[in-house]
């Protein structure tokens, strides 16, 4: 099988192994296949693909859209390595307000599906990282919310104190206070 899906601690976000096949020029890797996805349970259909360039201890995030333009998201790491991370800010959900971080990296070959009702972000641990994703809706900035990255009742373990952020990250509210619109409907049927 070219995936294997791995359910993390919040069910909904889903790790992605894709398997590499290495020869003496470099390697060939399947990063999403519609069938393969949603034989596992992620139907959706990804419209628009974005890349970031970042370097060492850039933070980008907590970010996510409201509806209707809300955004489910395929992040992959194409150079270097991230802590990435999902907060669940599914009202009514039962893991809401927690949050999942991994490290995840170029060589390890991993992608992570963050649904929609969670907020996302990701802090590069290495020299620089591109870091392609797949979202389900267009960039809309009417839509564009975020919560600030260290947020107290979130508890994030980043793994540094005082990362590089954007002036709008740098203010971005709490969870408390932060506008959104997302209820949970039970898990997703996987």
């Amino acid at each position: 099988m070219t995936f294997v899906f791995e359910g993390l601690e919040i069910p909904d976000v889903i790790l992605v192994k894709a398997t590499a096949h290495p020869d003496p020029r470099g390697f060939f890797m399947e990063a999403y296949k519609l069938s393969a996805y949603a034989a596992y349970g992620i139907p959706e259909r990804f419209i628009q693909d974005n890349i970031s360039h970042s370097t060492r201890d850039v933070l980008r995030g907590l970010h996510y859209q409201l509806r209707p333009k809300a955004q489910g998201k395929l992040i992959s790491v194409i150079r270097g390595a991230i802590f990435d991370v999902a907060v669940d800010i599914r009202r009514g959900s039962p893991t809401y307000g927690r949050w999942v971080g991994l490290r995840i990296s170029a060589e390890d070959h991993m992608l992570l599906y963050v649904p929609v009702g969670f907020a996302h972000g990701f802090l590069v641990l290495s020299d620089q990282a591109d870091v392609a994703y797949k979202v389900t809706a267009e960039y809309a900035p009417e839509a564009d919310r975020g919560i600030v990255w260290n947020d107290p009742g979130l508890g994030i373990d980043w793994p540094i104190h005082n990362p590089i952020l954007s002036p709008k990250d740098a203010v971005l509210p709490m969870l408390s206070q932060a506008e959104n619109d997302f209820v949970y409907q039970g898990l997703s049927g996987r």
